[in-house]
């Protein structure tokens, strides 16, 4: 019987829903789809992902998913058939579980056979994820001695920081001409701070993505590709602590709202402060 990661079945079951009309554009979103399906971002972002490379969505300028009916069309048979039961995220236990030891200092060589006996998987399935990992900077595979560990470390964080702020600043100013007002209100309508302890989160922080595209600038775009995957699997793992992920939607609030009343003074100002100040967690972590 094949396994399936959990980001599989996500995967699967989107084309399915998608080719049935059964999710409405407003709700492919990370957070969206994070609370539909009742699991983490992470395997939300991977099967997005991989729609969009095999087609079946894609991004508009405003960063914004659809559906590409053309190709969703050719999955009516896919939409007709029963979907499996979700199975074990294996994904998600194994970037957890190398998270906590990256984030613990820890800069150690995996082994294929003993990681598969580990997690109770082939070692086909377990490559398949180690590779994915490697493309997030997660691991690094060195012939003959396995897969390495990327260590967190606080310099490495702070450098990647001071960067990102320098270029997302910079894309700020040239997306100044071409920002959607109505895409700003649809973002800043994702971003709403619960009234009860009880109330999930509803964070929409594709605002990040959004100047990067809209300035048009292939290296803005190009560095952010390269080198932000492995700092935004960390960024997600922050999300989970409700606090700062209050403050996540706080400061997207203020910058949205400066954004849209043209206040780009005041827009740069709270997008800095937001860049250097939202990893209340990770800064604490002294490596």
């Amino acid at each position: 019987m094949q396994i399936l990661t959990l980001t599989n079945y996500i995967k699967a079951d989107l084309i399915s829903r998608l080719s049935r009309a059964e999710l409405p554009p407003e709700s492919l979103t990370l957070a969206a789809l994070s609370d539909h399906y009742q699991v983490s971002v992470t395997p939300i972002y991977h099967a997005i992902n991989e729609l969009i490379e095999e087609g079946y969505l894609y991004r508009e300028k405003n960063r914004r998913l659809y559906v590409n009916q053309d190709k969703i069309g050719d999955a009516q048979t896919a939409a007709q058939s029963h979907q499996p039961a979700p199975p074990e995220d294996h994904f998600k236990r194994i970037t957890d579980d190398l998270l906590a030891m990256s984030l613990n200092g820890e800069s150690l060589f995996l082994r294929e056979a003993a990681s598969a006996k580990k997690y109770g998987i082939s070692r086909t399935s377990l490559r398949n994820i180690f590779n994915r990992l490697a493309g997030d900077g997660v691991l690094e595979h060195v012939p003959r001695r396995g897969w390495k560990l990327r260590s967190f470390n606080q310099h490495d964080l702070d450098a990647f920081i001071e960067v990102r702020v320098v270029l997302e600043l910079k894309a700020l100013d040239l997306a100044k001409g071409s920002l959607d007002k109505q895409v700003l209100e649809k973002i800043l309508a994702g971003n709403r701070v619960p009234e009860t302890a009880e109330e999930p989160l509803q964070i929409d922080n594709s605002l990040h993505e959004y100047l990067i595209k809209q300035s048009d600038n292939y290296y803005i775009i190009s560095f952010f590709d390269r080198h932000g995957r492995y700092f935004d699997l960390l960024f997600l793992w922050e999300s989970n602590d409700r606090e700062a992920a209050i403050q996540e939607i706080q400061q997207h609030q203020r910058i949205l709202t400066a954004l849209l009343n043209e206040d780009w003074k005041l827009a740069r100002k709270e997008l800095e402060l937001h860049l250097r100040s939202n990893h209340p967690v990770l800064s604490q972590l002294k490596r």
